[in-house]
């Protein structure tokens, strides 16, 4: 089991604060956007499993699961910048990476419309977390984060489609696995 000091070092790294959304208000540029998943463990790992997950599952769940992600996360953020309170975020964030990183780790399969519901509320989430920090230049911003997204979103995929042999699949696997323990951490305040 060459695969298990791979866990305790990837926690080690995200030892520090991780939330991507340290501070309200800060966002509102193109690059602010762009640069807001890539900055904290929740959003880029949840974000990554879904395109893996989506790859893992395939069918059209390859092109609906990322495609949902994107839209639930844009309503999000939409729902946010309109005013939209709500105290949970953090918590459902967290939890998203947990479960994420679950059905990758367990191969988890349902059927697609209900999959893409999971994936849906869990980008409503993430897309509020956006919409709370941008307090200008919204279009500009939602554009970055959206790339940004959609390009985590591919990154996944990939890694999705080339841990599909049996040979890559434990690596897979155990990266699920470490990234619910970070989901777990997060939760609990310690990452």
């Amino acid at each position: 089991m060459r695969i298990v000091p791979f866990c305790p070092a990837v926690l080690s790294i995200l030892a520090s604060p991780a939330f991507a959304h340290p501070v309200l208000g800060m966002g509102g540029s193109f690059d602010a956007g762009l640069v807001h998943p890539f900055s904290g463990a929740d959003h880029l790992i949840a974000i990554t499993l879904v395109g893996t997950w989506s790859a893992l599952v395939g069918g059209s769940a390859r092109a609906v699961w990322p495609l949902t992600f994107l839209i639930a996360m844009l309503g999000g953020f939409v729902a946010a910048s309109a005013g939209l309170q709500m105290g949970f975020v953090e918590a459902a964030i967290s939890l998203s990476v947990v479960a994420l990183g679950a059905f990758v780790a367990f191969e988890f399969r349902m059927p697609v419309m209900l999959g893409a519901a999971a994936v849906g509320m869990f980008a409503f989430f993430h897309g509020h977390a956006h919409g709370t920090e941008a307090v200008s230049m919204l279009a500009p911003y939602l554009i970055g984060f959206t790339t940004a997204t959609a390009v985590l979103l591919l990154v996944g995929m990939v890694a999705g489609h080339w841990g599909r042999s049996a040979a890559r699949r434990g690596l897979l696997r155990a990266a699920g696995v470490c990234a619910g323990l970070v989901g777990l951490l997060l939760l609990g305040g310690v990452a």
